[in-house]
């Protein structure tokens, strides 16, 4: 028996039979080639440029090569068990959806909020990357901004995602094609800088690979500064074990996309097999990419050069063409300026993708308005999708994103430990599922799963857990005002047990 209010959990099964609606159905026509692409597309971005020099200066030196190993383990684990959940739940919602049939509507809202969090909110803030690569290419200073009176509007970022909107109302099948030739380029920007890079390392710029720890005091005060530091009142350091586990953390925010693969579970051929290779493979080859242009990087300059005030770098952050740029090889700042409009192209593409199968599965379950559910001629959600475009590029043409891009990073985490111990409680209350790809060790591999995202998330700032307790407590209001009444569970459910339950008293009073 399902629970009772807010606790009300949606069966595997109800939810796979609602996939054949006819008014909500969408076409199964993506292959696991299309979903490794789509997660291989989201993942490479413009942090393979940027984040990698600036971490292997300022935190790790030439151990960010052991640090982007660490940061793919913790991820892998997530990534088991969401392989488990998708094949076992191949239904659009990813973390959303499985939370349903574990925790209950109220937790399944819950995360459905925090996913509209990060999804809408990444594609704007990329977005807004997108039009500053933009700039460097068409020559002007890094800026698309035009001035209409006291408003800032953000021209670039409005063309990109114009664009992908377009290409997603098309179709999942024509975006699968267009992201799968994009991302073609920028890997080949990425290979072409390994080749070239490779001819210019030294061996002793790797010694001493973990550099000796060097205090850094606290620079961050107040609501500025990590939650472990507000907790533990540590003091934070560059260099070192403890830098190379402070790497960790920060590159690991370098793989955040790949769960995004999920929530086209309901459009994929044979989920049970293509979705566990989607994930898995996509992440085994960003990390193979990842580690190969850190071991470039660091071995082409020492990494006192990368640090921020070394007179290679000067004031700003080191990029990866700092390095090309301290061998006198000048043609790497346009390679990669093109590899990062490419890069980011596909990465606002696979986020606004992911945020309208999100709200899909939401709208076709009454907890936001049915209407935007309804699918188009080609299968796929066209309402949503024009939605998502107008309010992505309203965030990203006229807001401006700044530290906002934390919030991205604890909403994906917090969804990341919602389905690892999602995968415990469902192996418990239905192992006899069917199950396309099965979790090895569990609860083992899970329980380690959370550790390493919660010990992600204690390296936030107290400002961005603020922010995001706000955001959450805003949609238990929504909830309560909204999807709560227009459950098409709860509906169903007080049709079938006749008188109801004093909880539901005031529903039937305002029907």
């Amino acid at each position: 028996m399902p629970g009772v209010g807010i606790w009300r959990t949606k069966s595997v099964e109800q939810s796979i039979a609602d996939t054949d609606e006819p008014d909500t159905r969408l076409r199964r026509e993506l292959t696991a080639k299309d979903l490794t692409v789509f997660g291989v597309a989201v993942v490479i971005g413009a942090g393979i440029f940027t984040l990698t020099a600036r971490t292997a200066g300022n935190v790790a030196g030439p151990s960010i090569s052991l640090a982007f190993v660490l940061a793919a383990i913790a991820c892998g684990l997530a990534a088991l068990c969401y392989a488990e959940f998708a094949s076992t739940v191949p239904v659009a919602g990813s973390a959303y959806t499985f939370s349903y049939a574990t925790f209950g509507e109220f937790v399944a809202w819950i995360i459905g909020w925090d996913l509209i969090l990060e999804f809408a909110l990444a594609a704007a803030v990329v977005s807004k990357g997108w039009s500053l690569y933009l700039g460097n290419v068409l020559g002007f200073s890094g800026s698309t901004t035009a001035h209409l009176g006291p408003i800032d509007f953000d021209w670039g970022s409005l063309i990109i995602v114009g664009g992908i909107t377009i290409v997603l109302a098309i179709g999942t099948k024509v975006s699968s094609r267009v992201s799968a030739v994009i991302t073609a380029i920028k890997i080949a920007v990425v290979l072409l800088v390994i080749a070239v890079g490779v001819f210019y390392i030294k061996k002793e710029n790797y010694a001493p690979y973990i550099p000796p720890a060097e205090s850094n005091g606290s620079a961050a005060q107040g609501v500025h500064q990590t939650l472990f530091s507000f907790l533990s009142g540590a003091d934070g350091s560059s260099y070192g074990w403890y830098g190379l586990l402070a790497a960790a953390s920060l590159v690991f925010f370098a793989f955040i996309g790949f769960d995004v693969v999920a929530t086209t579970a309901e459009e994929t051929k044979n989920p049970q097999k293509a979705l566990p290779r989607g994930i898995l493979g996509s992440l085994a080859i960003v990390t193979v990419l990842y580690v190969a242009v850190t071991l470039v990087l660091t071995g082409m300059v020492k990494y006192t050069d990368l640090k921020t005030g070394s007179p290679l770098v000067g004031d700003s952050s080191a990029t990866l063409a700092t390095a090309f740029e301290a061998h006198g090889i000048t043609w790497a700042q346009t390679a990669i300026n093109f590899g990062g409009l490419a890069g980011l192209t596909t990465v606002v593409m696979v986020m606004m993708l992911g945020q309208t199968r999100v709200l899909f599965a939401m709208s076709r379950d009454g907890l936001v308005p049915r209407g935007l559910a309804k699918t188009g001629k080609n299968g796929s959600p066209v309402r949503i999708t024009l939605f998502v475009g107008a309010v992505v590029a309203l965030l990203a043409a006229f807001f401006p994103m700044g530290t906002l891009e934390e919030m991205v990073n604890i909403g994906t985490l917090f969804a990341f430990v919602l389905v690892c111990i999602g995968v415990i409680i469902l192996r418990r209350t239905r192992p006899d599922l069917p199950r396309g790809f099965r979790v090895p060790l569990v609860p083992l591999v899970p329980i380690l799963a959370v550790l390493a995202c919660g010990w992600l998330m204690l390296n936030l700032s107290v400002e961005t857990w603020i922010r995001f307790l706000v955001w959450m407590a805003l949609g238990v209001v929504v909830y309560l005002a909204y999807g709560r009444r227009k459950s098409v569970l709860g509906q169903k459910l007080a049709a079938q047990s006749g008188p109801p339950e004093e909880e539901n008293i005031p529903e039937l009073v305002q029907r």
